[in-house]
């Protein structure tokens, strides 16, 4: 499959003239789209319980922190797309359209999933397995209706519930909805209320978050806001300087430059990662993936080259399915493990330590065995992703991407209606 055929996602933005050169221009971070999928894949290995050099390296231990990428990835391609362009009422009801519409569906899909797998645990007695009870445990139906309603990132809970990682989707949407706001309210100055967020947010986590910057479920908002709120100033104070130089009709040069700025841009979020973990000194991952992204939104560099092949392009085009199925695939992978132990008698999972933490998975066979089954969860992952992304994802954006076209023709229609109105009075 070509590079050509993959959708963007929310990096396919149109800059305007001023910023771009000529009249809707279009501007692609493919290569920043890339490391999300790179990101969405090592947070899924940091959830899977196994043993292996992958699986025990810090960064993959750590790969918590790869959630900021995507809140300040998101920040500033929201800023780029939408910053400018919500002017009233009207544009923000379609934006909320295209944005729910991005999200929700998926997060949908794979919820029902989980409460079929309940009910079916609960009306077949032998499927149960050793874990809790049906619709217990967090997964009962008042954390239905808060995951349901989009509330589960947002405070209201007091554990991760159904699909775990989905705060995160739960934090991001009304994150979506304050910035509109402020863009409506403030227009071109909206970037000042990001300061406060960006002051705040860092503070409130060191002093309250009990697990610092590893917050979901409590102040995993926080989080999500102190994140977005840092990529939109961002796209606000280097966006049109970086839009000029992406629309340059001159030929680009200082590749060899690029590509180092690049190489230390990956060592610096890497150290940075395995080094801070869930001490203090995470709590300033956004600054560091902000600097990241920044370096690699230019994609002047060798390795901006290769992260714009398929091979990488996919994985960004399937980051938010590998994000959210993760845990459902990882959790039955367990579930026919403990099942095929009874039948064959023999030691597939269990209980093993790693770095100081009990966990229960693959852990009781060796090294080599638990890195085949973290190359297996990988494959079934995005095989699942894959079956989300034309079944879901995409069906349900191009929906709301219509229906968001049909309100600004009826809004472009009634609102020429009016002046034609006004014109015949004063006539």
């Amino acid at each position: 499959m070509g590079r050509h055929t993959v959708n963007r996602f929310d990096t396919r933005m149109r800059a305007s003239s001023a910023q771009a050169g000529t009249r809707g221009a279009t501007v692609r971070f493919e290569t920043l789209d890339s490391w999300r999928g790179i990101c969405a894949l090592l947070v899924a290995m940091m959830h899977f319980p196994a043993i292996g050099p992958i699986s025990e390296s810090l960064v993959v231990r750590n790969a918590f922190l790869f959630v900021d990428y995507f809140f300040v990835l998101s920040g500033f391609v929201i800023a780029h797309g939408y910053g400018r362009k919500l002017n009233d009422g009207m544009d923000y009801l379609r934006f909320t359209i295209v944005r729910f519409g991005r999200i929700y569906p998926l997060h949908l899909a794979i919820l029902l999933v989980f409460v079929a797998f309940e009910l079916l645990r609960l009306t077949v007695p032998a499927l149960r397995g050793d874990g809790p009870a049906p619709f217990t445990s967090g997964n009962g139906i008042a954390e239905l209706v808060s995951n349901l309603l989009l509330l589960n990132g947002v405070g209201f809970e007091t554990r991760l519930t159904w699909n775990g990682p989905s705060w995160s989707i739960s934090a991001e949407f009304w994150t979506y909805l304050l910035f509109g706001g402020a863009a409506v309210l403030f227009g071109r100055r909206h970037w000042i209320a990001l300061i406060p967020v960006i002051i705040a947010g860092p503070l409130i986590l060191y002093l309250f978050s009990p697990r610092l910057m590893d917050a979901t479920w409590d102040y995993g908002f926080i989080r999500c806001l102190y994140g977005f709120a840092l990529g939109a100033l961002l796209y606000h104070v280097a966006g049109p300087g970086l839009l000029h130089k992406r629309s340059a009709t001159a030929p680009q040069s200082g590749t060899l430059s690029w590509t180092l700025a690049e190489l230390g841009a990956i060592v610096l979020a890497v150290l940075f990662v395995a080094l801070a973990g869930r001490q203090a000194t995470g709590i300033a991952a956004p600054f560091v993936f902000a600097l990241t992204l920044l370096v690699f939104a230019h994609e002047r560099g060798i390795i901006s080259r290769l992260l714009k092949t398929g091979a990488f392009l996919w994985p960004g085009a399937l980051s938010y399915g590998i994000y959210m199925v993760h845990v459902f695939v990882q959790a039955r992978m367990i579930y026919v493990a403990t099942l095929a132990e009874r039948l064959l008698d023999i030691d597939l999972v269990g209980p093993f330590s790693m770095h100081g933490e009990v966990h229960y998975g693959f852990g009781v066979n060796g090294a080599l065995f638990g890195t085949a089954m973290l190359a297996v969860m990988v494959g079934l992952v995005v095989i699942a992703a894959l079956i989300g992304y034309f079944l879901v994802e995409k069906p349900f954006q191009r929906l709301s991407k219509r229906l968001a076209a049909s309100l600004a023709v009826e809004s472009a229609t009634a609102k020429r209606s009016v002046a034609e109105a006004r014109a015949r009075g004063n006539g």
